[in-house]
């Protein structure tokens, strides 16, 4: 077996359309030679199922709400049972209620607020705890983030979030370098995924991006970032944990 990920053994969270970042890294990483399962729970199993029919080759869908502790003690032993262990993770979950995004930052409740950073950062942590008895040497662990340098217009507590996810992802680097486990964002530009359409007033943000990063920005193209997560789960950036990496067009360096 040849490719970029031969051998390896991937879980793959998020996967809901076509159109999302996940769906493209599952593909990919399938096409560079690594085995993968895929996670879903509740009413989305159905349609995470539907996508691994997609699939070059379609994996298995293991139950998995991060904020369900029976789901998480039972992922590494599910993981085992499917692929007898873990080379590498995609972290691609976060979801805020709306009441904390479209401009009602300054109203949102701390209820609200506290369910967008559990499931959009804390999770990092929980998923990768929970992973850890099955996950070899030399892991790589990737999740999707959003620029959180800046306030984006609409983004509200999921910005925030995103920010947490960008220290928690510091932290788990500290902490699992030992182990030689590398923990690294990939900060994608706007992409119009089922979740990036779920933000009121999310066209303010496609218009950013379509018009102001240096380079041309395809609102429509998740394979970018989805090359990007691929590259940090191979073995060619083996000292690099800790980093956020930008596919953005280049936006996040410049003043337009």
């Amino acid at each position: 077996m040849t490719g970029l990920l031969a051998g390896k053994r991937l879980l793959i969270t998020g996967v809901l359309t076509e159109t999302s970042i996940a769906f493209h890294v599952a593909r990919l990483a399938q096409q560079e030679g690594a085995r993968i399962v895929l996670t879903s729970f509740g009413r989305a199993t159905s349609i995470t199922r539907s996508m691994a029919e997609r699939l070059p080759q379609p994996p298995q869908v293991l139950r998995l709400d991060v904020t369900d502790e029976a789901d998480l003690a039972g992922l590494a032993e599910a993981v085992r049972a499917e692929l007898g262990g873990l080379d590498g993770i995609l972290h691609s979950v976060a979801f805020a209620p709306r009441t904390a995004l479209g401009g009602a930052f300054l109203d949102t409740s701390w209820s609200d607020a506290a369910t967008a950073l559990e499931i959009s950062a804390y999770s990092l942590k929980s998923l990768v705890t929970s992973c850890l008895p099955v996950m070899s040497e030399g892991a790589s662990v990737v999740g999707l983030d959003y620029d959180a340098g800046q306030a984006w217009p609409g983004y509200d507590w999921m910005g925030v979030s995103k920010a947490a996810l960008e220290a928690v992802t510091r932290y788990l680097a500290l902490y699992l370098g030992t182990r030689r486990i590398r923990v690294n964002l990939v900060a994608a530009g706007f992409v119009r995924t089922m979740a990036a359409r779920s933000i009121p007033g999310s066209q303010r943000l496609e218009d950013i991006w379509s018009t102001r990063p240096p380079l041309p920005w395809d609102v429509h193209d998740p394979a970018p970032a989805a090359r990007a997560c691929v590259a940090l789960l191979s073995d060619w950036l083996p000292m690099t944990t800790g980093e956020v990496l930008h596919v953005d067009g280049g936006l996040h360096a410049v003043v337009t």
